[in-house]
């Protein structure tokens, strides 16, 4: 591995333990064991390292979301049953004390503190609409339109903000999968009535 490297997986590990407002350049390079001229040669600056230290984190997580989660999403694309597989999945990746997802509440609350690590997470919205969206309609991520990605991605995406939310502050009566889909579908029957 090399500097660039080095510092991402540094930085990774110095966010889970710290989160992004107590993680220092230093703290960094002490846990990479590079230099301080590297953290600006490879990235900018800290805040843009952070950023891509989460970013890389949330891929981390990428995988439990299609299968290495509660299990393997089985059901049809689009699906109710889709719906309830992929949200087990993803509030697997929620419970513990350790969850790296307090990073984004943390970004929520103090964003205004770390405006460059607010400004390059906001930017990668589209991309977590993006990779939801193909998760629970089977579709490719590259053939989605924007119409699709302005609603059906932000509504996961609005999903999962509340999700993260709920499972940092309050995980015992948190939702699971299964209240989720019940919920959409009184929804639905409600609409469909209506």
């Amino acid at each position: 591995m090399g500097h660039r490297e080095d510092l991402l997986e540094g930085a990774k590990r110095c966010l889970l333990e710290k989160g992004f407002v107590r993680t220092t350049a230093r703290d960094i390079v002490k846990e990479s064991g590079t230099n301080l001229a590297s953290i600006g040669y490879h990235y900018g600056s800290k805040d843009a390292l952070l950023a891509e230290a989460y970013l890389a984190l949330v891929g981390d997580q990428a995988d439990a979301f299609d299968g290495e989660g509660a299990g393997p999403i089985v059901a049809a694309p689009g699906s109710i049953e889709r719906f309830q597989e992929a949200w087990a999945n993803i509030i697997s990746t929620m419970r513990g004390p350790g969850s790296m997802w307090r990073l984004s509440i943390e970004i929520v609350a103090m964003g205004d503190q770390l405006p460059a690590v607010r400004d390059h997470l906001a930017s990668q919205q589209r991309d977590a609409a993006r990779a939801l969206v193909a998760l629970f309609s089977g579709m490719k991520e590259d053939g989605l339109s924007d119409e699709v990605l302005d609603t059906q991605g932000k509504f996961y995406v609005t999903l999962m903000t509340g999700l993260i939310a709920q499972w940092q502050f309050d995980p015992q009566n948190a939702p699971e999968a299964d209240e989720l889909t019940e919920g959409l579908r009184q929804v639905i029957e409600a609409a469909q009535r209506g």
